[in-house]
């Protein structure tokens, strides 16, 4: 899905809205699905949240059960109030928090791992139950290589990181769109 300038836009604006309204600061956010036909697609998304490029709380939804735009404005509020590995996030953080949103593709299962790419595709690993997500920048961002990529997704999972070296794993790919409120670090995950 390719969402215009605007579009990425209506989204952060849609995501600190739906997070300022849980403090009563603001109206749930609404979308004008006729102006801005992209927003009613339905996509999986995440919305990264960071205090001082510190991870703040980061949740999203991988499929496309809602539009992109609910997705967006229920992710905000999920990653900033319902992350598990962080406190809530207080009132007066709200005018330090920087949001970033990663619009996800279909996944698509892989047969072999050296058909992963660095820098174009986020990971899921499904396993004994377990489910484990990597979004695309974090192997960039973090400078992984393949194998180093490949042992986080099996420690997000819950699993000891050299599991994939020992067994055929089940991972999917997905390409994400990535754009943030700072906008020189809008950047593109996607095939093309």
């Amino acid at each position: 899905m390719e969402l215009t300038s605007e579009e990425k836009g209506i989204l952060l604006k849609a995501a600190r809205q739906s997070i300022k309204a849980v403090f009563g600061e603001a109206e749930e956010p609404a979308a004008d699905y006729d102006k801005f036909p992209s927003l009613k697609i339905k996509s999986g998304a995440f919305v990264t949240i960071t205090i001082n490029k510190n991870l703040r709380g980061c949740i999203g939804y991988i499929f496309a059960e809602m539009t992109v735009f609910d997705a967006v404005c229920e992710a905000a509020v999920q990653a900033a109030f319902r992350d598990p590995r962080f406190l809530p996030l207080a009132h007066h953080e709200i005018e330090f928090i920087e949001l970033e949103i990663s619009v996800l593709s279909e996944p698509k299962k892989i047969d072999n791992y050296d058909e992963i790419v660095i820098g174009r595709d986020g990971l899921i690993l499904n396993h004994h139950g377990r489910r484990g997500l990597l979004l695309p920048q974090v192997a960039t961002e973090n400078h992984f290589n393949l194998e180093r990529f490949l042992c986080a997704i099996c420690e997000k999972a819950g699993f000891e990181p050299y599991l994939w070296q020992k067994q055929k794993l089940n991972i999917e790919v997905f390409t994400a769109d990535v754009f943030s409120e700072e906008g020189e670090r809008e950047k593109s995950y996607v095939s093309g």
